[in-house]
């Protein structure tokens, strides 16, 4: 069993590094021009659907398209084709492709289907191309996940390393779609390998960077959205964007709810899954007989908002028909990204809020573009939870610095607002719906933090090594509390050395094969895998696993027979609820205190 562990232990650490950073970049590239070719996809589907050409400038605006009632049966043909391909290809195109990426990760150690790298970008460009009110953002970071994911199952690597190719494709998709490579590292971190370590981050910034080079030499430097310098009118205008952080916050959260609703009131129709898309498509022609800006990836619309050149009640109609049309499209099955239209709405909410404090308090003088930018990071700050990804995100768009003390406040806030209303966000409602836990606190592991030294028992009991097994056999049967709580047992010799160590699977196994006169030493392990003091729990624990022992000895690094004391899990468990109680037992107060004594 020892020999089948030591074939398994991993090459160097560094080595590996090396060589999932190595794969990163091809990951990297490939990502980048599969956003490269999405877009132009996406560009040839609208293009022949609405304007009869063949073309692959992806159009930005499909407002001025006067189509009448066929508006109603395009959207819904697109989504008649969505849901055929989900019936006869793959369900894992449905939706905006995050939370699916997402699962690939929990349960399914970071695999994703060949055909899902195929067939989602494929549903996407049907769906946006026939007016879907969607980006391409979700699904794109969802297929350079899967190419990630792909090159992980071809070549030898752990599930672990496989969840780091899987995230750097993402990174690269998100990098590549929005030329925001610093935020597409850290939302690959937030949502997808919930760590922080070198292992990670590096492979992250090589894909990223690798995809955002490949933009640049497909389309061209600059971001997507082109923003004006902005006032951001601080410090006054402080107190306001902190109001804005918290309506954001009761607005993300009321929109996932609202969706989650949606999608259950679409799966108690007694029709075929298949049909689902196609009634949300026709439900989005009818919104887009209102107002056509719902239609498409509306990237022209949300530019338009940051450079404050909307109007009221256009940001208002905007704002009411996008969320209508996200929610019936998105909320039937179909295939789009979540992140566009959210943007959209976020800036319409920020901007439509500048203008009626404007109105009401004439003398404030809010930039409704700077309010437009802060609303639409904090909506998606606070319906992610990716809070951290989203202050780069908008500051790498408006490259201001002046945007960072309003964007860390009304993040913040509306991401506090979110927890406290919903225990989940909308990226991991669906997956709790399925009975998966996401934690997307990170904190540090205790065991990394706490010395062996300071956990081990001082004195345990040992066993002489020449004592026989049916001896310590008989005192354990007559409840000898020193014997009867311990699980292994170190053996010394005449000299009071290490000498081995003897668990009771060892006694009970030589008990079974009628060897009761035989000695400890005999029955036991004269190779004891052992633990030095000054050694994390960590390490130990890892070694505890990895030769399925129960204890080890602690001895001294220069003599490994010295033995200093016994390492057991249950004093590990012990120092793990230690933890926990230091984390959410209230301690009495300063004041409590000083008030105590004077009492």
């Amino acid at each position: 069993m020892h020999q089948k562990h030591r074939n398994s232990i991993p090459l160097h650490e560094g080595f590996r590094l090396f060589f999932i950073s190595l794969l990163s970049v091809p990951v990297g590239l490939l990502g980048g021009v599969a956003a490269w070719l999405l877009f132009k996809l996406i560009g040839l589907f609208s293009n022949l659907v609405f304007y009869q050409k063949w073309s692959f400038s992806l159009p930005m605006d499909l407002s001025d398209q006067k189509l009448g009632f066929w508006l109603l049966l395009i959207p819904a043909a697109g989504g008649l084709i969505v849901g055929l391909m989900s019936k006869y290809g793959t369900p894992k195109i449905r939706g905006h492709g995050i939370p699916e990426a997402m699962e690939a990760v929990l349960i399914n150690k970071s695999r994703i289907q060949p055909r899902v790298a195929l067939l989602k970008p494929l549903s996407v460009a049907v769906s946006i191309g026939t007016g879907g009110p969607f980006g391409a953002e979700g699904p794109i970071i969802q297929t350079g996940g899967a190419l990630g994911s792909l090159f992980g199952q071809l070549i030898a690597v752990s599930a672990a390393e496989r969840k780091v190719l899987l995230a750097s494709g993402a990174a690269a998709g998100m990098a590549a779609t929005f030329s925001t490579p610093i935020s597409a590292v850290i939302f690959a971190i937030e949502l997808l390998l919930f760590e922080f370590s070198p292992r990670s981050f590096i492979p992250l910034a090589i894909s990223s960077t690798l995809a955002m080079t490949v933009h640049d030499s497909l389309v061209g430097n600059g971001p997507l959205f082109h923003v004006s310098p902005t006032d951001f009118g601080l410090p006054h205008a402080l107190p306001f964007f902190a109001l804005l952080g918290l309506l954001c916050g009761l607005a993300a959260s009321g929109f996932s709810r609202l969706f989650y609703w949606v999608e259950e009131q679409f799966e108690r129709l007694p029709l075929d899954p298949l049909w689902w898309p196609a009634i949300g498509g026709l439900g989005l022609g009818i919104i887009g007989l209102v107002d056509p800006r719902v239609l498409g990836v509306g990237y022209q619309t949300i530019t338009s908002i940051l450079n404050g050149q909307v109007l009221p009640l256009s940001l208002l109609s905007i704002l009411a028909w996008k969320s209508l049309a996200l929610l019936v499209s998105l909320g039937s099955g179909t295939s789009g990204g979540l992140l566009a239209p959210m943007f959209t709405m976020g800036a319409a909410l920020g901007g439509l809020f500048a203008i009626l404090l404007n109105l009401a308090f004439p003398g404030l003088d809010l930039s409704p573009a700077a309010f437009a930018m802060i609303g639409m990071a904090a909506l998606f700050a606070a319906a992610s939870r990716a809070t951290f990804a989203f202050i780069i995100f908008a500051f790498e768009l408006t490259r201001n610095y002046d945007s960072i003390l309003p964007l860390m406040l009304a993040c913040v806030l509306a991401t506090a607002v979110s927890i406290r209303i919903s225990r989940h966000s909308i990226m991991t409602e669906r997956l709790a719906r399925r009975g998966l836990k996401i934690d997307q606190n990170y904190e540090v592991d205790p065991f990394r933090q706490i010395k062996v030294r300071d956990v081990m028992v001082c004195s345990p009991r040992s066993l002489k090594e020449d004592a026989t097994v049916g001896e310590i056999a008989s005192r354990i049967a007559d409840h000898d509390p020193a014997l009867s709580l311990q699980q292994s047992f170190p053996l010394l010799d005449s000299d009071g050395k290490l000498s081995g160590m003897l668990s009771k699977a060892d006694l009970l196994r030589a008990l079974d094969e009628g060897e009761a006169e035989k000695s400890v030493i005999e029955a036991g392990s004269r190779h004891p895998v052992v633990a030095h003091e000054d050694e994390s729990l960590h390490d130990a624990l890892a070694r505890m696993l990895s030769h399925d022992v129960a204890s080890l000895p602690v001895v001294e690094k220069d003599d490994s027979r010295s033995m200093l004391g016994l390492l057991t899990r249950a004093s590990m468990l012990e120092a793990r609820l230690g933890r926990l109680h230091e984390e959410h037992v209230r301690e009495k107060s300063l004041l409590g205190k000083l008030l105590g004594r004077t009492t």
